[in-house]
């Protein structure tokens, strides 16, 4: 609770060959032994995470990937997993050794351009190798940012973590509000919190608490209530709150007990947009009206958790869809960071709200949809629309609400 969320981290990717000092210099750089050092090619197998405050850049995850020339049928398995982490990776190092570049150094900058992903180039080993001036030429032809260090003696470090400052991405340092540009200064927002037995005992579900910190942040003000007492706390007031935003699982509930001036959304709706794309998502949507029985649909969630009887991906959001349908679906379940390649094979992907996954990686999975022809939307969208009150929750958002009317 006291930490940032990974998911409001930028993520740094560490990327090379094997062996060329990538957990050295991940560990150079947290100061602390976080990666398995060894001079064995291939010690680092599946992407290694550390969170830490690397100033003046602030909340940040360092991610140690296996070598992008691994060989044989475990190198493979490690490469894929390599490739996955350039979905979630925000600003990216390129590691090799002073006096080395080929094709492997070519694919991962190629890579990084096409995903736009800015990158900088780290020539390590300088303590023991001389810096070929031929590969820092052309570095400097194509504008490359580089620096030459010595991971194993922590030699120019500092000069490393300030151009990773200044290469970060713009978006980074003016982050968008989760609701405050919806929310005057000294407005008020009533958060409708169900206690469900998923929710952490003691503590509130992740969104709704970044919802109150934003609100906060915005010099607006917020009540807390569960659904059942709504409808008392709003006839309390004596002016009516600017807007209501409430857990998916009661929205029907909620939009029946506010009145039609004030608006009214989701939590899951709300990290739509702010994770993810949400005019893509209410398109996505739509695709709900042309299912049909035995048509195959992925749910698709970013955290693992232990699901309960009545769980919202796998037991509500399918229930609702066969209502809907009228008939029997192939639903498929996807947990964690794993996320189908086979996704033509789907007519829809619901996603989660994706608040444990960075904002480029939430992209990133929308883009993978699309790019296969399948329409993917989210929970929040998907359990409104299948309410009947899309209408209503995409109030907030006029530019997502039109879509709903082509």
């Amino acid at each position: 609770m006291q930490d940032t969320p990974k998911g409001l981290r930028l993520h740094i990717g560490i990327f090379g060959r094997r062996n060329v000092g990538k957990s050295s210099l991940m560990n150079a750089l947290t100061s602390q032994p976080v990666a398995i050092v060894s001079d064995t090619p291939g010690t680092t197998t599946d992407p290694v995470e550390k969170t830490m405050e690397l100033l003046p850049l602030g909340p940040v995850v360092f991610i140690d990937t296996a070598g992008i020339d691994d060989i044989g049928a475990l190198g493979s398995m490690r490469i894929k997993k390599t490739l996955e982490v350039f979905n979630r990776t925000d600003l990216a190092i390129l590691v090799t050794e002073a006096n080395q570049w080929g094709e492997f150094e070519a694919r991962i900058k190629d890579i990084l351009r096409q995903k736009k992903i800015p990158f900088v180039v780290v020539l390590n080993k300088i303590d023991a190798l001389e810096v070929s001036e031929e590969i820092v030429a052309s570095l400097k032809r194509e504008k490359i940012p580089h620096v030459c260090v010595s991971a194993a003696k922590g030699t120019h470090i500092e000069a490393l973590k300030e151009l990773l400052l200044e290469n970060a991405p713009a978006e980074w340092f003016e982050p968008p509000a989760l609701v405050g540009d919806l929310l005057p200064a000294g407005e008020l927002a009533i958060l409708v919190v169900p206690i469900d037995l998923e929710a952490p005992k003691g503590r509130l579900i992740l969104p709704q608490v970044q919802t109150i910190r934003d609100v906060l942040d915005h010099d607006a003000y917020c009540m807390v209530v569960k659904e059942r007492e709504l409808r008392d706390a709003i006839n309390r007031l004596n002016r009516p709150p600017k807007l209501v935003i409430c857990d998916s699982q009661c929205v029907l509930k909620v939009v029946a007990d506010t009145p039609a001036p004030i608006k009214v959304t989701t939590f899951s709706i709300v990290m739509a947009r702010f994770k993810g794309d949400l005019p893509a998502l209410v398109k996505g949507v739509r695709a709900i009206e042309r299912l049909r029985s035995g048509d195959r649909v992925l749910i698709a969630e970013a955290c693992s958790h232990h699901p309960i009887a009545d769980d919202i991906g796998r037991v509500k959001i399918p229930r609702w869809l066969r209502q809907y349908v009228g008939g029997n679906l192939n639903i498929d379940v996807c947990a964690g960071r794993a996320y189908p390649e086979n996704l033509e094979e789907y007519k829809l992907v619901i996603h989660c709200a994706g608040c444990v996954l960075n904002r480029r990686e939430m992209l990133s999975r929308i883009y993978r949809a699309t790019k296969h022809g399948v329409p993917i939307t989210n929970y929040g969208v998907a359990i409104s629309f299948l309410q009947g009150v899309l209408h209503r929750t995409l109030e907030p958002f006029p530019y997502a609400k039109l879509l709903l009317e082509d």
